[in-house]
């Protein structure tokens, strides 16, 4: 692969409901980077992995959860989503850091 790709491209949850993101880094590349951006705001570093491990997390509560696979994919959920995690979701993934932003998802919570 020669680039970052997630799915779902976008989501649309209700309060309440549970979140799971996946991406996939650049082929040969160990190490994954989620981040959220909310509006007006600059990417926030949510989890960091590499080799299958967690080197990294942010200021994020307990309801974003994550984990890294064998094949260096990786995995994102939010549990009991709120109202205040509607944002852009973007997987970076690199040899080294910093990562690379490639891909973005936007979930969003309808009134």
């Amino acid at each position: 692969d020669t680039e970052v790709t997630q799915s779902p491209t976008h989501l649309i949850k209700t309060r309440g409901q549970q979140v799971t993101l996946r991406c996939s880094p650049i082929s040969g590349h160990s190490s994954v980077y989620w981040h959220q951006q909310t509006l007006g705001q600059g990417p926030q570093l949510i989890f960091e992995y590499d080799s299958k491990e967690e080197r990294g997390r942010g200021n994020f509560p307990d309801r974003f959860s994550g984990r890294q696979f064998p094949n260096y994919s990786s995995e994102l959920n939010v549990n009991a989503s709120e109202m205040g995690d509607s944002a852009l979701y973007l997987c970076a993934s690199s040899l080294a850091q910093p990562g690379r932003v490639t891909d973005i998802l936007y979930i969003y919570f309808p009134p």
